[in-house]
């Protein structure tokens, strides 16, 4: 039942796992008040999550080798919206500290081992796909956002909705396993793949370091957009809180059209100019955020940040995930351990840099880091196209 090049299935599991999390994101408000947490109790939970997250990415790249990228995904789409269901129904903050660990744990799987199949299809394909399996994960935020606003309007409780969704999202996961591709695309065959044990060392190449440094930085400009752009426009600008909110879904917006269009725009001109012109894009709509004095100019800024940068993970890991040959899913898992170090760092980086130098200053910043990034930045080129053999093969 696998089809031809796996591209559909692929950017499904994006999809798929991108719903979950972030119909947890936008729910942690109700969770928070539902269980009754302090500040410090829901930063220690965020903490636990993210941790497990990290640890659990690292042992990714041994499991996809004996098994393949196929099986972990089956299981891991079983198994996310159960535990998705379970933060409404436990009792009590251990308890749902238990939860959201595990749920940390099967996320950071699932982020490794879908990015790895990602690349496998995308090898298989002979063209990019990545920013379209990307795209997709941002279409599920905004989905997601969207449905909770309408509940939360409609007074459906946090157990019904997150129930609910998880039903959805298991039925989803179950019906999309047969579809994926076998797990011999990027399953090692021999008895080291099969005996080895995790391999703490291996995968941290050059490439994936330098890569990673690249992907650090994006996660940080990302961050700050998202966490401070909004802060900058109400506290700085004197904008409404309403058009200081437009800031996230202006950039959303732009990152989810530019990963649309993304994979098209890499088939014509290349990875490198893609990647190169992104970058410079969104530098020069980060320069009009943060200097123009109408509100509106700086939300249309955040939009054209949100477009240009849209192309540049989705590459990165596209570039990654092709260098690594066989060990793939080690060199993904690496590589997402720079991206989640800058997702957890960026914000409180960009908040003690704030308090020295103001928060103007602090976005000035990373316009000329972003300007570097594309620029310096080298990916390294995609490997010739692999024929599809016989994939109809099964795991």
């Amino acid at each position: 039942m696998t089809t031809t090049t796996g591209r559909w299935p692929a950017t499904a599991v994006f999809f798929l796992n991108g719903l979950t999390l972030s119909t947890y994101i936008v729910r942690i408000p109700t969770t928070k008040v539902v269980y009754h947490l302090t500040d410090g109790q829901l930063g220690v939970l965020g903490v636990l999550f993210a941790v497990a997250a990290l640890a659990s990415m690292q042992a990714v790249g041994t499991l996809v080798a004996r098994v393949g990228s196929r099986p972990v995904l089956r299981v891991s789409l079983a198994v996310m919206p159960v535990l998705l269901a379970l933060i409404g129904w436990v009792h009590g903050v251990a308890a749902l500290a238990a939860v959201l660990t595990v749920l940390g744990a099967v996320h950071g799987t699932t982020d490794a081992a879908m990015n790895a199949h990602a690349v496998a299809a995308e090898r298989r394909a002979g063209r990019p796909i990545l920013n379209g399996c990307h795209g997709a994960w941002s279409v599920s935020a905004v989905l997601a956002s969207l449905i909770t606003a309408g509940l939360a309007h409609a007074g459906v409780s946090l157990t019904v909705h997150l129930t609910g969704t998880a039903i959805a999202l298991l039925i989803g996961g179950v019906a999309l396993g047969p579809f994926l591709l076998p797990a011999s695309v990027d399953r090692r065959h021999g008895r080291r793949a099969v005996r080895g044990r995790v391999d703490w060392r291996a995968g941290w190449s050059r490439t994936v370091v330098a890569l990673g440094l690249t992907g650090t930085a994006l996660m940080v400009c990302e961050g700050a957009v998202l966490s401070w752009g909004a802060v900058f426009l109400h506290d700085i600008r004197g904008a409404s809180l309403s058009i200081a909110a437009g800031t996230v879904t202006a950039y959303a917006a732009g990152q989810t059209g530019g990963r649309l269009v993304g994979d098209r725009l890499t088939s014509r001109y290349g990875r490198q100019p893609v990647f190169r012109t992104g970058g410079l894009v969104a530098a020069a709509g980060l320069a009009i955020a943060v200097t123009a004095p109408r509100p509106a100019t700086a939300v249309a800024g955040f939009l054209v940040v949100g477009l240009g940068s849209s192309v540049l993970l989705p590459l990165t890991f596209s570039a990654v995930g092709q260098a690594g040959g066989q060990r793939t899913a080690t060199f993904v898992a690496r590589f997402t351990t720079f991206t989640y170090a800058g997702i957890l760092l960026g914000p409180a980086l960009i908040s003690a840099a704030a308090e020295l130098v103001g928060l103007m200053w602090t976005l000035t910043t990373l316009v000329p880091m972003l300007c570097l990034v594309s620029t310096l930045t080298r990916l390294p080129s995609p490997p010739p196209r692999v024929e599809a053999t016989a994939s109809a093969a099964t795991a």
